[in-house]
């Protein structure tokens, strides 16, 4: 499918459930660049992979769909979720994420492989607004503005529940703001800058760009966190510590229940 095909803009629109957005979600052929690429990935395979089958489709959101946090990255990896199908499972950037929502309680494991590894998140839903691998994990603007009505459709069904949003680095708070925009909650203006631990509330609004306090949804807190990149990692700009501590505040804000202390994976 292609963008003439009304993929993904009038296609996600039709989505009446979070399962039926990722059925549609799945056959998106919109942007040509990232279907090559995860394709030809998928394809020729990593050495120490060369005995996986790849997924090698746009990779949908994981989890709960009545969650009240959702957190949301960049980009699938090429041989992370590229090759398992499920957002930030396969690297080592979700093997940090997972370990940490174990900890807090927000994961039933601390260890995941792939979608029959058992994991079950509480609570919590992983998603990007990128959904296909992208070369260089460099999503182009207009790949990502293509890309973008899967998550606002993703937030807008999610709007009955969901209270707080994590947004994994610069690229995912920007993404992250505008979607939520569409999806039926007023971004502050002037646009809040992306930080670590930063905070921006965002109020719901009506068809008509009324305020809708008491509506369906409510007021959503959107918190910036580094990305858990193994750059960042490797230089210590995100400490797990760090990334705990955003999660946490998140987690409350949003009432779930979390470790204290954390536990040990």
């Amino acid at each position: 499918m292609s963008t003439a095909d009304g993929y993904p803009l009038r296609v996600a629109d039709r989505a009446r459930t979070l399962a039926e957005l990722d059925t549609l979600l799945v056959e998106c052929r919109a942007c040509p660049r990232l279907v090559a690429w995860r394709e030809r990935t998928a394809h020729e395979k990593r050495a120490a992979f060369l005995d996986h089958e790849y997924w090698g489709r746009p990779v949908p959101g994981f989890g709960p769909t009545d969650a009240p946090l959702l957190i949301t990255g960049l980009a699938p990896a090429a041989h992370g979720a590229n090759r398992t199908g499920r957002m930030f499972t396969g690297d080592r950037s979700g093997d940090l994420l997972f370990a940490t929502l174990y900890e807090l309680g927000l994961a039933s494991r601390a260890t995941v492989t792939g979608p029959d590894d058992g994991l079950e998140l509480f609570g919590v839903r992983v998603t990007a607004p990128v959904h296909c691998a992208p070369p260089d994990n460099r999503p182009t603007p207009g790949e990502r503005d293509t890309c973008r009505p899967w998550l606002a459709r993703e937030a807008r069904l999610l709007r009955p529940t969901l209270r707080t949003v994590v947004a994994l680095g610069a690229f995912g708070w920007q993404a992250a703001l505008t979607a939520l925009g569409e999806a039926g909650w007023e971004v502050p203006r002037p646009r809040p800058a992306f930080g670590h631990g930063v905070r921006a509330t965002l109020t719901p609004v009506d068809g008509t760009g009324s305020l809708t306090p008491d509506g369906t949804g409510g007021p959503l807190t959107v918190f910036g966190c580094y990305h858990v990149s193994q750059r960042n990692v490797f230089t210590g700009r995100l400490t797990r510590d760090m990334l705990r501590g955003v999660l946490a505040e998140a987690a409350h804000a949003a009432g779930l229940p979390v470790e204290d202390p954390p536990r040990q994976g």
